[in-house]
């Protein structure tokens, strides 16, 4: 495996590093400081997987992950130390495989590329837990499909807004208060959600529905 460290700071990248070849030996370990040196490795090496920090030279946020669409062997990993809702989001919805915390604990992060590596999208338990999702869901498969109908054609107006509440990270109970609808109604509207966009699960319609305001 080829694994792409890329951060701008230097400690970070060597600490992160040494931490993955202590637990995966053979595997090549490269760094990139920018985001330009991280999309120049991926164009001439065959790099498998990527951790890359949201706030380094060249990224404008979760956005900037739509660059390496271009290398679709290529799974990325963000670490970095925002735990925002929105940037999770949108970095699912830009094509990440990962989303990990600086202050998580050294076997986390080897887990965690373990799982991408796999064909799983990984999510820490804290974030899953707040979004009231089964934190095994996410590790076991992955979520994404080439192609899904537009958000405007596969939805009703009431079910835009069960959606975005449900990217809020609102549980069902929450989302029939704010809505002041009866819970049976919301779930209605959950399984509509789900038949529309082609989901299984609250995970998937949240990463599906980042993708389409992403795009």
């Amino acid at each position: 495996m080829r694994v792409l460290i890329a951060d701008d700071h230097p400690l970070v990248r060597r600490g992160v590093t040494e931490l993955v070849r202590s637990g995966h030996p053979d595997w090549d370990c490269r760094e990139a400081g920018t985001l330009e040196e991280a999309v120049k490795y991926c164009e001439h090496e065959p790099i498998d997987l990527v951790t890359i920090d949201l706030g380094m030279p060249g990224m404008s946020g979760p956005a900037s992950l739509a660059i390496f669409r271009r290398f679709p062997h290529v799974k990325v990993v963000v670490l970095t130390g925002s735990d925002d809702r929105s940037s999770i989001v949108a970095c699912l919805g830009a094509g990440m495989r990962g989303y990990l915390l600086k202050s998580a604990a050294a076997d986390h992060l080897l887990h965690a590329l373990e799982i991408v590596l796999e064909g799983g999208i990984y999510l820490p338990s804290a974030l899953t837990s707040v979004w009231q999702i089964s934190p095994a869901v996410p590790a076991l498969q992955p979520l994404y499909e080439p192609s899904i109908a537009p958000l405007g054609s596969a939805l009703t107006e009431r079910q835009r807004e069960v959606l975005e509440l449900l990217s809020e990270g609102c549980s069902t109970k929450e989302i029939a208060r704010r809505m002041n609808l009866g819970i049976g109604t919301v779930k209605v509207h959950l399984a509509g959600i789900y038949k529309g966009l082609g989901a299984r699960n609250r995970m998937e319609a949240i990463v599906k529905a980042g993708r389409l305001v992403a795009a």
